[in-house]
């Protein structure tokens, strides 16, 4: 081993991991760590539940397990990195292969050479050129600042009404955290869904939960303006003219890359405009790797690059790049499947792969399932889930899944990351062998129960119909016939009130004079989940009617009102 200059731009999740890692490798290295911000190792995707008073220690999102909290001594102690915060990198010659930086705190320039750097650069939240955006109140959530700022705001109890602007995964998170401190919070997403990484009848599952929490929704609906007086913030104007009144507006619509450094560097730069890297990690130069936030990588289904700015491929990309610096072309990061995960009040969402919408832009046929069931028997205390399944219809490759719920939705949706990862297809998991015990999942799990409606659907022997056809024909005034197969208690305690007639699927078999008497009619049929529908389906068909459908994940994946 050489003793090599390495040096790292950027102190969040890759850069501290790049640099770790590059020294357990190569103790003979001298490594160096650059970061403008005056903490490093920031756990910045528990910032909402710091917000929300999850915990209280703010030192707890920089710390290691044991508590040590991750500074410029323990970096230089427990990892031989020296780590250097308040510096703030300004130019990167590569001719001469030295970084200029700057202490923002002393105005002290410096340059640093470097064998082999990497720039782990991260993102910047975006500031989209609304009026009145930079008045005292409208804030963004990107670094230790401002969530502190928002935890003071929040332990204060002077803002009464807040405005979350953006409904993807830190919008949500922060909208639970402000929620729950007791602050009337309403949530604006231009589009026409929260969580654009789920399908949409999914998505409203989440509205329909966010909702119940107190929280005011308004989808397809941005900001004209942020409205204040004296330089403070008053209220948010919105695109259909009407004011909502808060205190606090925090936006979060995405991040963008930062690649000023490189760019200005002449490193290339991409479509989405992150940093171009090879498998290695390795930008245009030679000498120069990157990872995390500021660079594109490869959508492992499609082949096409993407951008993905989370957490775990930040470190996960940040070791690659330090094992080819280190030791040569060893390692590669093949790119990501989109996996993701949030927690929504006593809710989850999550999905990876590719949802339908996306599936099918990319030029897939695809078939798909609902599946609503528990997550595992209901003497154990069973919770539910709502998943759907998205696989190529020539093949039966699992293109994406996507889960949501109060039960286990990790659990499903890392069981189907794998099985994407690796082009598994629905008949391949219809036998999976998954860890069954009673505390954890049913005898078969719901992600293996999914393949089998797929299965079932692929093989002709369920033919589906999702809640949103269903509603579109009643709104219409084209609804068919709809059968209501659960038990009169059930359909007491909760029913769709739209015309459905009430067959308890163990009266079916004799109550056969009660459907349509023509046999080519359409007819609908649906239960809690649906698989007393699937059954009742089955036996219509049995007995001659020919054109049956179940209305997939029944009456609790119901995205719509519903009447009690």
């Amino acid at each position: 081993m050489s003793s090599q200059n390495i040096v790292v731009i950027g102190g969040s999740a890759a850069g501290p991991k790049a640099a770790a890692r590059a020294k357990r490798l190569d103790q003979a290295a001298n490594v160096t760590l650059l970061q403008k911000a005056p903490e490093m190792s920031m756990a910045s995707c528990g910032y909402p539940y710091y917000i929300g008073g999850n915990f209280d220690n703010r030192d707890q999102l920089l710390s290691t397990p044991t508590g040590v909290v991750r500074n410029e001594a323990f970096f230089a102690g427990a990892k031989g990195v020296q780590a250097r915060v308040n510096t703030e990198v300004t130019a990167i010659d590569r001719i001469k292969k030295v970084v200029s930086c700057v202490n923002v705190i002393t105005g002290e320039k410096d340059t640093v050479p470097y064998d082999k750097l990497v720039i782990c650069s991260g993102a910047t939240p975006r500031h989209p050129p609304i009026k009145g955006i930079n008045l005292e109140g409208v804030q963004a959530l990107s670094e230790m600042r401002d969530a502190d700022k928002l935890r003071e705001l929040r332990d204060s109890g002077k803002v009464k009404d807040v405005v979350i602007v953006g409904g993807g995964l830190i919008g949500i998170e922060v909208c639970e955290a402000l929620a729950d401190s007791g602050m009337n919070v309403n949530v604006v997403e231009m589009l026409s869904q929260l969580l654009m990484f789920l399908d949409w009848e999914l998505a409203k599952l989440v509205e329909k939960h966010v909702a119940s929490k107190g929280v005011t929704v308004h989808t397809e609906n941005g900001v004209a303006e942020f409205m204040g007086e004296n330089g403070k913030l008053t209220g948010v104007k919105l695109n259909d003219g009407s004011v909502v009144p808060c205190e606090l507006a925090v936006v979060s619509i995405g991040v963008v890359p930062n690649v000023d450094l490189a760019r200005a560097s002449g490193l290339e730069i991409g479509g989405f405009g992150g940093i171009v890297v090879d498998e290695h990690m390795r930008t245009s130069d030679s000498n120069i790797y990157a990872a995390g936030d500021c660079v594109e990588i490869p959508n492992r289904i499609t082949g096409k690059k993407t951008y993905a700015p989370y957490g775990d491929l930040a470190n996960l990309e940040a070791r690659v790049a330090a094992d080819n610096i280190v030791l040569g072309d060893s390692s590669t990061f093949p790119g990501t499947v989109n996996s993701g995960i949030c927690k929504v009040f006593n809710f989850s969402a999550g999905s990876t792969g590719m949802s339908e919408k996306r599936a099918e832009a990319e030029g897939y046929e695809v078939v798909t399932a609902t599946n609503a069931s528990p997550d595992k028997p209901g003497f154990m205390g069973a919770k539910l889930l709502v998943s759907k399944m998205v696989a190529d219809a020539k093949t039966g490759r699992i293109l994406g899944f996507q889960c949501v719920g109060t039960g286990e939705v990790n659990r499903q949706v890392a069981e189907a990351a794998m099985a994407v990862m690796n082009g598994n297809t629905i008949y391949d998991i219809g036998v999976a062998d998954l860890p069954y015990a009673p505390p954890f999942s049913l005898a078969i799990d719901h992600f293996i129960a999914t393949a089998h409606i797929l299965e079932n659907k692929m093989a002709g022997l369920m033919t589906g119909i999702c809640n949103a056809e269903v509603k579109e024909m009643i709104d219409g005034g084209t609804a068919p016939f709809i059968l209501d197969v659960r038990s009169p208690v059930e359909f007491k305690e909760m029913r769709l009130n739209v015309g459905e007639t009430l067959i308890p699927l163990g009266t079916l078999r004799n109550s056969l004079d009660k459907l349509p008497s023509d046999k080519s009619a359409e007819i609908i049929t649906f239960c809690k989940i649906s698989m007393r529908g699937y059954e009742a389906q089955r036996v219509l068909e049995a007995n001659g009617w020919t054109n049956v459908k179940v209305m997939e994940g029944g009456i609790m994946a119901w995205p719509f009102k519903v009447e009690f």
